[in-house]
């Protein structure tokens, strides 16, 4: 037992993967006789499913309770669903990103901590985070590990009535009970190596009184988004004025058609490299990149002028003695956010001295949540599942290509990306010759918005689709919901159907 003159110290913060050796202990006690502990693996993919919906407590910066949750879209949950059901032997595929109630499927405390109220401090954090996130409530299958005992002369109807009118204490449902949770029905066979509970349940309900329901609002996420790409005449300009009366004319074009986001292509600035020595094509980009934030402002600008996000291609950008090439999410609520390209091509290497970033990520925008793989970045497969694997339904390709191999390979992959991910990939070039700049000479270009193949889709996998090496815009409208249905209905489900007792995908920085 603890002794009473320690001097505690909690904190209540998210659950980190470096937490697992401490929580499988806590679980080990825990669940002694029903399966022990979640798996490493199982905690890394529970937090990258859904990180903010995994909350401990430490104590003097060790972890001393847990809680473990989901977001489910609670029509598609049975009513006489099993923990398998909702946990999926620990791929966790009933975690909806755009779901209506949290899902509790775990909260454990160490036994020496018992008595020190830590579970309501769990209870309450996640009621904070279902209020944040407007959902209609949280749900959790509660055990009665009391039932057994009084199982011969109460039906679990019958006990679960007991407990509520307070005639008999369960360790569980009392305490559920008392943070307001409310008993809908019992569920049969929910944990079945539960014996102390009969492997019965209680489906057990708490109501966000906050909650509102979700219009169609200025800056409210749609089901339906209208996505743009511009195919882009690399040609010379005088001055970045002559650059961004170009650009807002493709912006001005796509507003008018009440799009909701625009992409530009990678490094579609480059024409202004002319006005550097050529001499030194290292040492020109670098005095490119010395334009970026006032082309970024100006692009930050027309995205609230004109109520669209943007995305502007790539940009080059010259930090703490490093070049890296740059893609911006310009949002139309006048906010801003960016992704480094992460692998770099040899030439590019070679003829400038680009860098690779190093984080991934995911974007958060009014049509839902998007990543951004800027070209060669698409030739590697990992990284669109992870982002996918976080919620993203549409990925947003910038390229730069000069001959038709190159560009094959961008295209080629980014639909083997929308198929395998069951998502939208829009992707986007230049076209024309840049005679005055070095390593920049010549283009090839065939822009597309790419779906999944199914029957609800275009019968090619393309929903739109530029004529090759010609300036001009791409429009599509994208039912983003769709992908819902073709994840749990289509002829193939290739995210549900991953063997992830096989393999994984980590990223490890």
């Amino acid at each position: 037992m603890l002794n009473e003159t320690i001097d505690h110290k909690l904190k209540l913060r998210g659950l980190q993967f470096s937490d697992y050796s401490e929580i499988d202990a806590i679980m080990k006690q825990a669940y002694s006789g029903m399966g022990g502990s979640w798996t490493p693996d199982e905690i890394e993919r529970l937090l990258t499913v859904f990180p903010d919906g995994q909350i401990c407590i430490e104590d003097n910066g060790k972890v001393v309770a847990a809680a473990l949750t989901l977001i489910v879209n609670y029509s598609k949950i049975e009513d006489d669903h099993s923990y398998d059901d909702i946990v999926d032997q620990g791929k966790f595929s009933s975690n909806d990103p755009e779901g209506d109630y949290l899902y509790g499927i775990d909260v454990f405390v160490h036994p020496d901590y018992r008595g020190m109220r830590l579970g309501r401090r769990l209870y309450d954090a996640r009621k904070e985070l279902c209020q944040q996130r407007n959902l209609k409530g949280i749900i959790a299958g509660g055990r009665i590990p009391g039932y057994a005992k009084y199982a011969k002369e109460l039906t679990p109807d019958q006990y679960i009535d007991k407990v509520r009118k307070r005639e008999i204490v369960d360790q569980v449902l009392t305490f559920q009970l008392s943070n307001d949770f409310h008993p809908k029905r019992a569920i049969r066979n929910y944990i079945p190596e539960d014996t102390r509970s009969k492997s019965y349940a209680v489906l057990l309900e708490w109501n966000n009184i906050f909650y509102e329901n979700k219009k169609r609002m200025i800056w409210g996420r749609k089901s339906n988004a209208r996505i743009s790409v511009v195919q882009w005449q690399m040609r010379l300009f005088p001055s970045t004025e002559d650059l961004l009366q170009q650009i807002d004319f493709f912006v001005d074009a796509a507003a008018g058609y009440k799009v909701d986001l625009l992409l530009f292509p990678e490094m579609f600035n480059a024409p202004l490299l002319a006005n550097f020595d050529q001499q030194n094509p290292a040492m020109a980009m670098r005095s490119l990149a010395e334009s970026t934030d006032a082309l970024r402002e100006s692009m930050l600008q027309m995205a609230m002028k004109y109520n669209i996000n943007i995305v502007t291609g790539s940009l080059p950008i010259y930090e703490d003695g490093k070049l890296y090439n740059v893609a911006f999410l310009c949002r139309r609520d006048g906010t801003w956010d960016s992704q480094y390209k992460l692998h770099i091509t040899p030439d590019e290497s070679e003829w400038w001295g680009f860098n690779g970033g190093n984080e991934l990520k995911v974007f958060d925008t009014d049509i839902g949540k998007i990543g951004i793989l800027i070209c060669f970045d698409v030739e590697f497969p990992e990284l669109p599942r992870m982002l996918v694997d976080k919620g993203i339904k549409l990925l947003l390709v910038p390229y730069w290509t000069d001959t038709k191999n190159g560009y094959l390979r961008v295209r080629r992959c980014a639909q083997a990306r929308a198929i395998e991910n069951e998502c939208y990939v829009a992707i986007t070039g230049s076209v024309g010759n840049l005679p005055k700049v070095e390593n920049m000479d010549i283009q090839y270009s065939q822009s597309a918005i790419f779906t999944p193949s199914d029957f609800a889709f275009p019968h090619d996998a393309v929903a739109a689709e530029a004529t090759p090496n010609t300036e001009m815009t791409l429009l599509a409208d994208l039912d983003l919901d769709l992908l819902k249905e073709i994840r749990t209905q289509g002829s193939v489900q290739n995210l549900a159907s991953r063997r992830s007792d096989l393999y994984e995908i980590r990223w490890l920085k």
